[in-house]
């Protein structure tokens, strides 16, 4: 055999080991992400499941808060790198008024920064009595946001908004008024 056909011969086989292995990658990448989507919607049932003890919203409640001070259901603040989740526990005795010095709202409130691929775990782990106007939660972007910023936080909403909605939550902007 000639170098010429020799070296002809190595490289076709050389680019058939390249070929092989990559289709082999490709096929694992694959595979990889079918299961990924595969725990991600095992995830989210589970989710819904747990979210479905909590009754449908109940609008003439929520639609009537205008402010986020009174606002009595969970909360998030969309940030260009995280969400910021609060929650209001209820008072856990109610027979005595609501609040008072023993039982400040704010003693009862938490706020937690999660990652946006764990909102549907954050969302579901949040205790039934914490959600008084039913399966809503108010949605907000912050006021105080850079301009360079802006399109992150707008993709995080809109990403936010349709994880909640797929979990069967209503996105209520309380500021603006707006079912998203």
């Amino acid at each position: 055999m000639n170098p010429r056909s020799l070296l002809l011969v190595s490289s076709l086989a050389g680019l058939s080991l390249v070929a092989v292995l990559y289709g082999c990658h490709s096929r694992t990448f694959s595979q990889d992400a079918e299961q990924a989507r595969t725990e991600r919607h095992a995830q989210q049932d589970s989710a819904r499941q747990q979210l479905d003890m909590i009754p449908p919203p109940s609008k003439n409640r929520f639609m009537a808060v205008h402010t986020a001070e009174s606002w009595e259901n969970p909360s998030i603040t969309v940030q260009p790198g995280m969400l910021e989740l609060r929650v209001t526990l209820a008072d856990p005795n109610p027979s005595l008024g609501s609040g008072g010095m023993l039982r400040p709202v704010a003693a009862r409130q938490q706020e937690l920064n999660i990652s946006l691929d764990k909102l549907d775990e954050a969302v579901s782990a949040i205790p039934q009595s914490a959600w008084p106007y039913g399966r809503v939660i108010s949605v907000e972007e912050p006021t105080n946001t850079p301009a360079k910023a802006e399109p992150q936080v707008r993709r995080n909403l809109e990403v936010a908004v349709r994880e909640l909605n797929d979990l069967g939550i209503v996105a209520y902007d309380v500021r603006d008024g707006i079912v998203r």
